[in-house]
């Protein structure tokens, strides 16, 4: 037996590399968007899970061997991409990495650059627009849970850290730090995240017992 090949599919064995997906059932994150949309019966309503099924299917033609097999699913996956980008005015190209559960409320309007990056379970709206600034630009990096408004604009080689969120009709050129929200335009930061209760009461806590500490300590005196 040869050695050296990687293992196919065996979680358990170091170096193994995973299977890609045959088929939507079997793609996690096609589930994961499906799942923040209700399940598989928000097909009928939802035009925006149209664009993403169109988009998964993409990055699945991509990760299968080269061949005929590919090539006819490649042919297939263009007509399919342009005929769903028309009908939805959503543009999802498979060269940008979306990760799983993305949300796009409504539809019309939305077009992100194959450069950018995009976390789990973050969330768009209408007229959003993720691209670059100059052509052959750096594109935008949004991290996990991150929720723009509708028309927002974040262009550039911005990063907009997880959580984050930007208000409708803002442009982003510049990086949103995790937790905040962002308005304007340009947009600045109007708001950050705070302090968890629990933190604080921990930290009065702290100097409260500080400051009976200092009280009990006996004083000395000079005679």
């Amino acid at each position: 037996m040869t050695s050296g090949n990687p293992v196919p599919n065996v979680p358990n064995v170091p170096n193994a590399v995973p299977r890609a997906p045959r088929n939507a059932r079997e793609d996690t994150e096609w589930q994961a968007d499906l799942a923040r949309c209700g399940g598989a019966s928000a097909l009928r309503r939802e035009q925006s899970l149209w664009a993403l099924r169109i988009y998964r299917y993409g990055r699945r033609v991509d990760a299968m061997r080269e061949g005929s097999a590919r090539r006819w699913h490649t042919r297939f996956y263009w007509l399919a991409f342009r005929a769903v980008e028309t009908i939805t005015g959503i543009s999802l190209p498979k060269e940008c990495r979306i990760g799983p559960g993305l949300r796009i409320w409504h539809f019309g309007g939305v077009f992100v650059n194959p450069g950018t990056v995009i976390g789990a379970n973050c969330t768009l709206r209408q007229g959003v627009t993720l691209g670059n600034r100059v052509e052959n630009g750096p594109c935008p990096v949004l991290e996990d849970g991150v929720e723009l408004g509708a028309y927002a604009q974040v262009l550039g080689g911005v990063r907009l850290g997880a959580g984050c969120k930007v208000g409708a009709m803002s442009v982003v050129l510049r990086d949103v730090p995790a937790g905040a929200t962002a308005v304007g335009n340009p947009a600045r930061v109007v708001a950050r995240e705070t302090t968890s209760s629990s933190d604080e009461t921990a930290a009065a806590a702290a100097s409260a017992s500080r400051a009976s500490s200092d009280l009990a300590s006996p004083m000395t005196m000079e005679e």
